[in-house]
């Protein structure tokens, strides 16, 4: 390859533990010669802040870290037709910001990163944002994926449950989309992971006969847990979660619907 090419790296390092990182996250670190943190505002300033502590643990050498405000997103489209068009322009947005970063902030030769929540082929934008980045040609740039250990195994970990069980699919959604998911399967079809779940949407289930394993801020040091039927814990998980979002101000959280057969009961 010239060496005068861009070369950037999406490293997902895990939910949220520094214990997380894999070597091959330690490894390209440790190989960046600057570093691309999109700032979410002082609700999310811990979520920079678990960056940099990682970086200061692992990344070695002469390295920068260049901050920029990730653009806002129009949220009062959640759950209408507007969604995708939604999220289509909040990307766009967002490609223009590290277009800007790559362009005047990477000088070719020089390798960039950008560091992702739980794995970067999961639930993220990053690698959709750079495909529109290369695609535009302004920019000329290579990039390699570093997988990271996702929510949903930090989930699974933490429960001390397995995802899958013999013979049985495992399925994977937005929160929005759990009531179509659900109907689309049918009854007792496998278990479903939900992730996001900005509505709550597990208080619209009948909770019978389904066990949930939920989870918040996995991973950090402000982690939550619950799980049993949903009928008897649902209440919980409202009250948990509505105290944690007033406290942080804001929330991520991820959980497994298993219908009750071959529950493993921790």
């Amino acid at each position: 390859m010239n060496d005068r090419t861009r070369h950037l790296a999406v490293i997902g390092i895990g939910s949220g533990d520094p214990d997380q990182l894999t070597l091959g996250a330690v490894r390209a670190m440790r190989g960046t010669d600057v570093f691309f943190l999109l700032d979410k505002g002082r609700e999310k300033a811990s979520l920079v802040r678990l960056r940099r502590a990682m970086l200061d643990e692992h990344a070695t050498g002469s390295h920068r870290i260049v901050e920029a405000a990730d653009p806002w997103r129009d949220r009062a489209q959640e759950g209408t037709s507007g969604y995708r068009e939604a999220v289509h322009d909040w990307r766009r947005r967002r490609a223009d910001v590290c277009e800007g970063l790559i362009r005047d902030e990477l000088a070719p030769g020089e390798r960039g990163a950008f560091l992702v929540w739980g794995d970067p082929s999961l639930y993220d934008s990053t690698l959709a944002v750079l495909e529109t980045i290369a695609a535009r040609g302004n920019v000329t740039f290579t990039y390699e994926v570093i997988p990271g250990v996702s929510s949903v195994s930090t989930l699974a970990a933490r429960h001390r449950i397995g995802l899958n069980r013999v013979g049985r699919p495992l399925h994977i959604t937005p929160g929005r989309q759990l009531s179509e998911t659900l109907g689309a399967l049918g009854n007792d079809d496998g278990d479903v992971v939900v992730m996001l779940d900005a509505h709550e949407s597990f208080g619209h289930l009948s909770g019978d006969g389904t066990w949930i394993y939920w989870g918040a801020y996995l991973g950090t040091p402000d982690e939550i847990l619950v799980s049993g039927p949903l009928g008897e814990v649902a209440d919980e998980i409202r009250r948990v979660r509505a105290e944690a979002r007033a406290t942080h101000g804001w929330i991520m959280d991820t959980y497994l619907l298993r219908p009750t057969t071959e529950v493993a009961h921790p």
